[in-house]
Formats: C-alpha cells, structure tokens, sequence
C-alpha cells in the first residue's frame, strides 16, 4: 500500500503525515514556520519531510502541500499569494524534496480530506466552507476538485448577499459572506461589544438579546448562501470546516432552522449540512491524498 507525506504550510506552524492509501494516519507532527523576510523558513519544511521519511525508512511514493494562496494549473506551486510568506511564490517544491510533490490550496485540501476520509466520503458532489477568520471553501464535481481558471474555485467567501452594503470582502465584493460571519468582522457587526466569534456566541447562549439579534443575523446569511450554493450545485452534501464550527449547536440548530425557510426542496429532498470530521489536520491530510491520486493516474 502506497504511502505519502502530507504538509500543512502556515505561517504560525508546519503540520506533517504520513497516510497510507486506507486513510490511516501512521505518524503526525508539529514543528513552528519561523517565517521571516529572506525565505529561510523553507528549510523547516525540508526538515519536515526528513523527520517523517526518517520515521517510514521505506520508499515515500509522493508529497502534497497545502498552503494558503493559488496554485499553478499543474499543482507544482503557489502561483499567488502576497504578502506573506515570503518565498513561497512560485517555488517548486518538488524539486526541493526530490519527489513527485503536488500542491493545493489550503481550503481545497480540506474539502479533499473531508471527500476521501471524512465527512463527504462516497459522495461525487460536494461543498465545503471553511468559517473562520474568514470563509473559503472547495467545490467537488463528479468525483474531481474543481479548481477553475487560477485555480481560486470556491472562494465562496466572496459571494454576494447585499449589492447595497459599503462594506467589501478583501476582494471587493460588497455586501460579501466573509463579512457576514468572518471572525475578523465581529467586532464592527457588534459595535464593539465582542472582539470574537466565541465571545458573541457565549453572550447569545446566555440570552443578551443584542448579540442573539447579531449572531442570527450572521446564520441567517449563511443559510441563504447555502441555499443558493445548493440550487447552483446541487451537492449531496454541505459540509462546514473551521472554528466557527466549535459553536456546535449554536450554530447548527438556527442553521437548520433559516434552511427550513430558504432551501429549495423539490420532491422533499433536503441537502445535509454536516459538519467537518477532521481538524486541523485536514489541510495535510487533503494535500497527501490528493497527491495520491495524482500519482495513480500517471
């Protein structure tokens, strides 16, 4: 059974696997980034890739890397992302680590953990959303990862729910998703009177009417991209990433409540929204088993 190394690039810290074919993970490690201005951090990578093929002493088949930014049309690299780390733009890790590697946007390696291991597995036709400082997301098509032209598919963060709204994504979309449940709006959505998600949800579960009023507002408009994903895509399955998601049924029961309202249901077929099953893991594991796959069809 074919086994690969998966690395989860951040700028605070580097997430390493190794996964076999099966889904199992055989070995997890953490080590920091260290990102600085001359791209020295890189090394840290390529000690990453040491550790876990020092603990497997047995032929690696492929390496995948998630990483935030856009990648090339042939997964060899990040193509775009300024402003950060510094190095990583259009650098081939392949031929840093002297094996086939390929790599993937961060949010799209998610969805393509949750589709091969987790919570969208045997499903051909899935959505994913990360909810986190911001919303990202990945779009699964007939079995494959729908990246697009630039590979930015499923920027879904970006969609638009009020053409009036002053208010733009850091791609200029007014009225955006991102902005709606971002975790980094919180504190202009409630006039300061929280500075994070969690702090808004613990007010809500204790009844202050305010942030009850913010904080549905916030599902509210989750359900309504939900809604109009589902009539765009029609998925058998939405699945929801990220630390929004630690809200649990403060999330989940309101959600289901507004998709009672907003979601087309033809014949009664209502589209699940699940929650993610993998953590902060999932970047690595989506990257090493869309690595494997790659290397299946050569």
């Amino acid at each position: 059974m074919r086994v690969a190394i998966g690395i989860d690039l951040g700028g605070t810290n580097i997430k390493g696997i190794l996964i076999n074919e099966a889904g199992e993970v055989l070995k997890q490690h953490y080590i920091p980034t260290h990102d600085d201005p001359q791209g020295l951090w890189r090394e840290n990578v390529k000690d990453m890739v040491r550790y876990l093929q020092s603990y497997w002493q047995e032929p690696i088949s492929t390496v995948g890397l998630s990483a935030p930014g856009l990648p090339n049309a042939s997964n060899s690299c990040i193509a775009f992302l300024p402003n950060r780390l510094n190095g990583l733009e259009n650098y081939v890790w392949g031929d840093y680590f002297g094996l086939p590697t390929y790599i993937l946007n961060d949010a799209h390696a998610a969805l393509m953990a949750e589709a091969a291991f987790g919570a969208a597995r045997d499903n051909r036709n899935v959505v994913l959303l990360t909810l986190g400082t911001g919303v990202g997301g990945g779009i699964l098509l007939n079995g494959e990862l729908h990246q697009g032209l630039s590979q930015m598919a499923g920027h879904l963060g970006h969609l638009c729910l009020n053409t009036s709204d002053d208010e733009c994504s850091i791609v200029g979309t007014p009225g955006s998703l991102e902005y709606a449940i971002g975790n980094y709006s919180v504190a202009k959505r409630s006039r300061n009177r929280c500075t994070s998600t969690w702090e808004l949800v613990e007010a809500y579960r204790k009844g202050d009417h305010f942030a009850t009023y913010v904080w549905l507002q916030s599902v509210r408009s989750l359900a309504i991209a939900l809604s109009s994903l589902i009539n765009a895509f029609s998925p058998e399955r939405i699945v929801l990433a990220g630390g929004i998601t630690l809200a649990d049924d403060a999330l989940f029961e309101p959600l289901r409540s507004f998709l009672d309202i907003y979601e087309w249901r033809p014949g009664g077929k209502q589209t699940p929204v699940v929650q993610a099953q993998f953590g902060d893991m999932a970047g690595a594991i989506g990257a090493a088993s869309f690595a494997l796959r790659k290397r299946s069809e050569k």
